[in-house]
């Protein structure tokens, strides 16, 4: 008998086949999440403050090209800073603020959790 479980999602193969043992590929796939959070965020300023892009970029002092490729991740990975920046200026101009934080991985036992491990 295996411990091995069997999958027919295409993600997870891919991700076993190609990412999950090439340290490279897994840093590629954390900058496109990353990438992927900010053209959220943007795209989700611009409309709450019902912008256009070129609205947008007049009022970060961008072209509306720069505000496109935030939002669809159209910039390279070592970017990534400067679309942080530019972020924040977006947020700044939207009347937001941004937030950075660092969560644990995963959530903490909860007090039923906690309580059930002392009781085996």
């Amino acid at each position: 008998m295996t411990d091995q479980q069997t999958t027919t999602s295409a993600v997870e193969i891919i991700h076993h086949l190609y990412f999950e043992n090439d340290p490279q590929m897994m840093q590629m796939l954390e900058a496109e999440r990353i990438k992927g959070h900010i053209a959220q965020r943007v795209y989700d300023l611009r409309q709450a403050a019902s912008l256009t892009q070129e609205q947008l970029a007049e009022k970060v002092g961008v072209t509306a090209k720069a505000i496109d490729d935030l939002e669809m991740t159209d910039y390279e990975d070592a970017s990534i800073g400067n679309a942080i920046l530019m972020l924040l200026s977006i947020a700044k101009v939207t009347g937001k603020q941004i937030e950075f934080r660092i969560r644990p991985l995963r959530p903490r036992p909860t007090q039923a959790e906690l309580d059930f491990s002392h009781t085996r």
